[in-house]
């Protein structure tokens, strides 16, 4: 791969819709979210070793969610457990990426980029940002959570500041018109550097 953009951000600050502006410049994504929704989907790399674990996590031949985060909630040694079978898959198939993506600029959309020390495998790395108000209209928005749900997330996170501090580039996200822009920045950027390497 020419070269890796990991991109990252907290809940709410428009990560997914920025991904997909960097698509649209002619890169590949990589989702880390996708990846293990397809470990722990019918078929899935995931599913014996999580059974072998976890027997009651299994429904309709994937992995349940609901089931893990039921499990996750009793039991304190669940989740390194979790993550010790996921986290390699996940690697898996970020690699595999890679090697299918020889010639492409790959972006990595990673929630926990900073906080699982991936960005050590990146060229670069960029962070969505918007203000904390926007941040909280936008998931409350989703009618999927509640104001209780968004604190206990954003509490097990990196703060999104610390984030952008460290990123390479900061993408504010306002607008769709603004972040476009940004991206197009970031792209301009990037094929410089592809050009002075």
């Amino acid at each position: 791969m020419r070269f890796k953009l990991g991109l990252t951000g907290s809940i709410g600050m428009g990560k997914s819709t920025t991904a997909q502006m960097f698509v649209e410049e002619g890169c590949v994504l990589w989702d880390a979210d996708a990846a293990v929704h397809r470990l722990y989907g019918v078929g899935g790399a995931a599913l014996r070793p999580m059974s072998e674990e976890f027997p009651d996590v299994i429904d309709n031949g994937r992995v349940s969610r609901d089931r893990l985060r039921q499990i996750i909630a009793a039991d304190k040694t669940a989740l390194p457990r979790i993550e010790a079978i996921v986290h390699p898959l996940v690697q898996q198939d970020r690699q595999d990426f890679i090697t299918a993506n020889p010639e492409s600029i790959g972006v990595f959309d990673i929630p926990l980029l900073f906080e699982t020390g991936g960005d050590v495998a990146m060229d670069a790395t960029a962070c969505v940002q918007v203000s904390r108000e926007t941040q909280k209209q936008r998931v409350l928005a989703r009618g999927t959570m509640s104001e209780e749900d968004l604190a206990r997330i954003l509490a097990r996170q990196m703060p999104n500041e610390e984030k952008c501090l460290r990123a390479t580039y900061v993408i504010e996200t306002d607008t769709l018109e603004h972040a476009r822009a940004q991206v197009h920045t970031v792209m301009q950027d990037i094929r410089e550097r592809l050009q002075n390497a």
